[in-house]
């Protein structure tokens, strides 16, 4: 059994929360591939799955629901009937109908949903809530939870978990585009970065707002902190997710 790992992670802490998980249920050697789906398309590579492995299929939560270039470029990965674990990583708010849309997702594509795991990581907007995690405490608790999924495999379970959620889904949300400020350099990282080209090499100053998906990619990969929403606007989020973020939110396993 390879254990894969199928990833949308524009900031990097779905990445994070993904390897956690990843390194509780794997063991010597049967490590998998790691598919990254927030890159170009061109960059996409279909993994080589076979029915007998896991594939860990991690994925942000944008306004309680799984983004839906997310959900695009999922469902063109062939599962070859494998396994699958199924994590929303959200911003310490909640995620809502997310792991519910994604269970719904990967089984539709032929994927065996035998767990699923709401994980927390620094918010993608407003970055001190969750701040710095997944933190020490996440990444045990992750593994924690990798190992009870690697138990499950090794009893031959396979039952679907019931999960959180509700259908019809939470109606999606738009949300801020990124643009650049007076500290832009024109390096360029950020229209390189961008997973669908929102952003021109010839004007690295604007933004295409049909196609901006809101994920915040541009702003983690500048390197000057030339990129963001303004002050007005950072405000105004953060202030909207001071409740609902005030306390700690921890992972939450379903198995």
């Amino acid at each position: 059994m390879k254990v894969h790992q199928l990833i949308f992670s524009p900031t990097g802490g779905t990445r994070r929360v993904s390897a956690s998980l990843t390194a509780g249920i794997q063991a010597e050697g049967n490590e998998g591939e790691i598919v990254d789906l927030c890159v170009k398309p061109a960059q996409i590579v279909q993994p080589q799955l076979e029915e007998h492995d896991l594939v860990v299929i991690a994925m942000p939560v944008f306004a309680g629901r799984v983004p839906a270039l997310a959900i695009e470029r999922l469902s063109a990965i062939e599962s070859h009937q494998a396994r699958c674990v199924i994590v929303a990583v959200y911003g310490n708010r909640a995620y809502d109908d997310a792991l519910l849309e994604l269970k719904d997702v990967a089984t539709e594509r032929g994927f065996r949903v035998i767990a699923a795991v709401g994980a927390v990581a620094e918010h993608s907007i407003a970055r001190e809530y969750g701040a710095g995690r997944p933190d020490a405490a996440d990444q045990n608790a992750l593994q924690a939870f990798g190992g009870k999924i690697a138990q499950k495999i090794a009893n031959g379970d396979e039952t679907v978990p019931a999960l959180p959620g509700n259908r019809p889904y939470k109606k999606p949300m738009e949300g801020p585009h990124p643009k650049a400020n007076k500290h832009c350099n024109d390096c360029g990282l950020c229209a390189k970065a961008c997973p669908v080209g929102a952003i021109s090499m010839d004007n690295l100053r604007q933004v295409d707002k049909q196609k901006c998906i809101s994920c915040m990619r541009c702003v983690a990969v500048c390197p000057s902190q030339a990129r963001g929403i303004g002050k007005i606007m950072q405000f105004m989020i953060a202030t909207m997710l001071k409740k609902p973020c005030a306390s700690r939110k921890e992972n939450e396993l379903f198995i």
